[in-house]
């Protein structure tokens, strides 16, 4: 059975007034999938994510996810942009985590993940309890339910943004440099997390500075430079045997 693309993106284009930031991405994402994203600062990679959520608006092409035109819906040809409220709808299907963590420094980790179900989603508070509390213990944070933000370390702080993330049950999780913060001895902390969720069948989109994350989890691996794809792949072969002269100068620069 062929397999089903849950986030596909058709000739992508983004402006930030006279600078194109986003030049005519293509790319498809199958359920279940692991797609990486790697490039330099500045290539477009944290924008291309943004785009997918609808935190930012594209200027041209289309972005799907499930079978959903993303922040749009199509009549007599053309794209007419949806009211707020329904992006709204559109965003709960798919979690993000940012390099920040973004977590609110008065509440609680477990209040923290409870959040968004009981104000978004109107969860009870006892049923967010339990699943956060469950989330929590997911991510190896059974223990700190009651700790504040400054109480942990960042990649505790990072592994309470992901169950954040989770809590709204997302059909898709993005991820943009989660672990680019953190100090190098927090870094694996995360990373194994993300490797269970990639386990459990998450279907997600990466970027990332972490090869080795790339190869070892990555279904797929996207080199981005100057808001195109240069080279595309399985992780192994581009990371192993890239294609292109630029992926070839990036790499000899971060290998």
């Amino acid at each position: 059975m062929a397999a089903t693309p849950l986030m596909v993106a058709e000739n992508v284009r983004k402006r930030f007034g006279q600078l194109q930031v986003l030049d005519g991405i293509t790319m498809s994402v199958n359920e279940g999938e692991v797609a990486c994203i790697i490039g330099p600062s500045g290539s477009g990679k944290s924008t291309f994510l943004r785009c997918i959520n609808h935190l930012e608006q594209i200027n041209g092409g289309r972005l799907s996810v499930d079978g959903e035109l993303v922040g749009y819906v199509e009549r007599g040809g053309r794209l007419h942009e949806i009211p707020p409220r329904e992006a709204s709808r559109q965003r709960r299907n798919v979690g993000m985590v940012f390099q920040r963590f973004n977590l609110f420094g008065h509440r609680t980790a477990l209040e923290n993940v409870m959040l968004a179900p009981v104000k978004v989603k109107k969860v009870s508070k006892d049923a967010a309890r339990a699943r956060g509390a469950e989330l929590l213990e997911r991510v190896g944070l059974a223990d700190k339910l009651d700790a504040y933000p400054a109480q942990l370390s960042g990649g505790q702080q990072q592994r309470v943004a992901i169950a954040r993330a989770l809590a709204m049950d997302p059909k898709l999780m993005l991820f943009d440099e989660p672990t680019s913060a953190l100090d190098p001895e927090l870094v694996g902390e995360v990373l194994e997390v993300m490797k269970q969720l990639a386990r459990d069948g998450m279907t997600m989109i990466v970027v990332t500075h972490e090869m080795g994350f790339a190869r070892e989890v990555g279904d797929s691996l996207v080199f981005m430079d100057k808001g195109r794809i240069v080279e595309a792949g399985k992780p192994r072969d581009v990371l192993g045997n890239p294609q292109e002269e630029r992926t070839k100068a990036f790499l000899s620069r971060v290998l």
